[in-house]
């Protein structure tokens, strides 16, 4: 099983930037595909991006342009750089690991509900 921390939220204004961290052990992330989701208050938790396990790339509409996710097996880290922040991306940000196996290892997972492991996450709010 593995045990995943969020670590960046905070406040910031529009266009600013954050970069969020998500930590994991009990397992290597080099298994996992990876993903960070965002829930905004009343509304259902959404993907904001995913990377498979050799590192192809998935963005949402929403955030294409903006967001960069990325991945550090050898620190157990998967990263979300968000640039041009607007009062929309305000949210709770998850962290999320699915075990990805044999041919999976080319393929990103989009839904929230291939992923088994989730983080507690972490509050951006962005000000206008």
């Amino acid at each position: 099983q593995v045990q995943l921390v969020e670590s960046g939220g905070g406040m910031v204004q529009a266009g600013g930037s954050l970069r969020l961290s998500c930590a994991a052990s009990g397992r290597t992330l080099s298994s996992y595909a990876m993903g960070w989701f965002r829930q905004a208050p009343g509304k259902e938790r959404e993907t904001a991006a995913a990377i498979s396990r050799s590192g192809s790339t998935y963005y949402s509409d929403s955030v294409k342009g903006r967001f960069t996710i990325s991945r550090d097996n050898a620190k157990n880290t998967v990263d979300l750089q968000m640039n041009s922040l607007n009062p929309e991306d305000t949210a709770v940000y998850y962290c999320a690991a699915a075990p990805a196996g044999g041919a999976s290892y080319y393929r990103y997972k989009v839904s929230p509900h291939e992923y088994d492991y989730w983080g507690q996450g972490t509050q951006v709010t962005v000000s206008s």
